[in-house]
């Protein structure tokens, strides 16, 4: 086969034999088929969507170092369990950039690798837990964050589920971030006082404790009403 330069393969749309709008065309219609829809987020994971909860104001301080601030400014009380909202807050000080960058990195618990069954929890990983008079507890450690892997059937209470972080932003020093989280507890917790605990020792936070109002949870959790008035609580 010889080859022609591109100067002696010039050709006139004329010269085309099959016609010059035969060559590219858009590809044939195939039958469209509908994916599955979604699983939603299960009642027990995430507080409910037809539903606005009552504000409680808690004004707390969790913990607090030089670089790190844990605060709690305010709980949501809803039918089927509460919110309790937490501010993640840092900045730099002395910190290198790197180091400062790793901190306010390891906020993301998908950011973090090595959380292992069978090995001591990593210094990066920011968790919290509940724990009420009788005992029982529950922690953010070890939670699922692909909804698709959730049980659509509730498991054993009390669960508390970490709602993934979003940054606040706020005025003043670049070198200082405020990252807001959720915690949704659920069920509802008893009408006592219960334990909140923070962990997070890249932070410089040792184990710390402070105590919330079951009773004051349970009160506001009466004013909660649905977005639309035929949806009724806790559906």
């Amino acid at each position: 086969m010889e080859f022609h330069p591109a100067s002696d393969m010039t050709t006139s749309p004329q010269e085309f034999p099959y016609g010059e709008n035969m060559f590219f065309e858009p590809p044939p219609v195939q039958e469209e088929s509908t994916p599955p829809p979604k699983p939603g987020l299960p009642v027990w994971s995430a507080p409910p969507a037809e539903e606005m909860g009552a504000v409680m104001v808690g004004g707390m301080t969790l913990a607090r170092t030089p670089n790190v601030a844990i605060t709690l400014p305010t709980i949501h009380a809803f039918s089927t369990g509460c919110l309790i909202n937490v501010d993640i807050v840092t900045r730099r000080q002395t910190l290198s950039t790197d180091d400062f960058q790793a901190l306010q990195l390891s906020v993301f618990p998908h950011m973090i690798t090595g959380v292992r069954a069978d090995q001591p929890l990593p210094d990066q990983l920011l968790r919290f837990g509940v724990r009420f008079a009788d005992g029982a507890k529950a922690t953010t450690v070890g939670q699922r964050l692909d909804r698709a892997q959730l049980p659509q059937d509730p498991p054993p209470g009390p669960q508390l589920s970490l709602l993934l972080p979003g940054m606040s932003m706020r005025s003043g020093d670049e070198d200082a971030g405020v990252m807001t989280m959720g915690l949704w507890l659920w069920p509802s917790p008893p009408r006592e006082s219960f334990e909140l605990a923070v962990e997070w020792p890249v932070g410089g936070i040792q184990l710390s404790i402070v105590e919330l109002d079951g009773a004051a949870i349970a009160a506001a959790a009466q004013q909660a009403v649905p977005y639309w008035p035929e949806s009724p609580l806790g559906a």
